[in-house]
């Protein structure tokens, strides 16, 4: 663990803990609330505009400012170039901590660790939890894609899948989404291949799987690795008109209704909510406590199997945007 917060603030945190306790030696919560509001948290994401999954990120961290009394600013783009200057303007704006997904932790080397020697804590979220440590991050909060990958390909040989299993990636480049069909490769018995496609553009998600689907009778099992991705699935493989498997990774209002109508057999839930969420939280009792969870070590948002048996309980809450 490194910790990176100047001496000023731990000493402004000791004199707020002496402070806050009252003559019965409770802790005064009005002074807790009082930090909490002079905290400022730049949440920096590679999510592209409109991406559901992104959108129940951002509602955790809203959520989490709210209730901590925190002032959240959230940013995303899917350049990572970008999304370093983006981090480069929270350093120098002064911010009290930032929140990152690292889907291409190379391109955000510098940044995170230009923040961290700039003694702003840095929480990574989502992506990167290889290089989190390394790069000198607090914690990391989210889904071991090699867990779930494994678990993904363990699931499909106990159904008695024998087909070739198509793996669609949808963000070039993204270490993470490569990570889980190599994972399900390693566990699964039979063939994965994966197929690259523009997760920005859904008609040509659906047209680019229709097409593999019409040209290779091997494919048994259609695997997303994303919730819009899942739904063009399904309309492709109702178009080629074959029986293939339509699987996912992460979920959404509209994956849990194809779930109920029997359309996607299973969706991998890494619970996006908690990663806005609990970052947040974590860099609050940081800054107001010295609190460090994970002990070293990530904090798993998941994963977690929604099937027909339990998707009525998670449906209620994807369809108010938190799961």
């Amino acid at each position: 663990m490194r910790i990176t917060r100047s001496a000023g603030v731990l000493a402004v945190a000791g004199v707020l803990a002496l402070s806050g306790c009252s003559g019965t030696g409770q802790e005064d919560s009005s002074s807790t609330d009082s930090a909490s509001a002079d905290l400022d948290i730049a949440v920096i994401t590679h999510g592209a505009p409109g991406d559901t999954f992104w959108d129940v990120v951002r509602s955790g961290a809203d959520q989490a400012g709210e209730d901590l009394g925190v002032t959240v600013d959230y940013n995303s783009d899917p350049d990572p170039t970008r999304q370093a200057e983006l981090i480069d303007n929270a350093v120098s704006q002064g911010v009290d901590g930032i929140v990152v997904s690292m889907a291409n932790p190379d391109g955000l080397r510098d940044s995170v660790e230009a923040a961290v020697a700039a003694g702003i804590p840095v929480i990574t979220i989502n992506s990167g939890q290889s290089e989190s440590a390394e790069f000198g991050a607090i914690t990391h909060v989210g889904q071991d894609e090699t867990t779930a990958g494994e678990a993904v390909g363990s699931r499909l040989n106990d159904e008695g899948q024998t087909g070739k299993v198509l793996c669609v990636i949808h963000e070039a480049g993204n270490v993470g989404l490569e990570d889980r069909c190599s994972a399900v490769a390693s566990t699964y018995g039979g063939t994965v291949e994966n197929l690259q496609v523009d997760g920005t553009d859904t008609a040509q998600v659906q047209d680019t799987i229709l097409s593999k689907l019409q040209s290779d009778p091997d494919v048994g099992v259609v695997l997303a690795l994303q919730g819009q991705v899942a739904v063009a699935a399904v309309s492709a493989q109702a178009d080629a008109g074959t029986s293939a498997e339509i699987d996912t990774f992460d979920v959404s209002a509209d994956v849990t209704d194809a779930i109920s109508a029997g359309d996607i057999t299973f969706a991998v839930d890494q619970q996006p909510y908690l990663q806005g969420y609990l970052p947040v939280s974590f860099l609050q009792l940081y800054a107001t406590n010295g609190n460090v969870v994970g002990g070293g070590l990530p904090v798993n948002s998941g994963p977690a199997f929604i099937t027909q048996d339990n998707v009525a309980e998670v449906a209620q809450y994807a369809a108010n945007g938190t799961r």
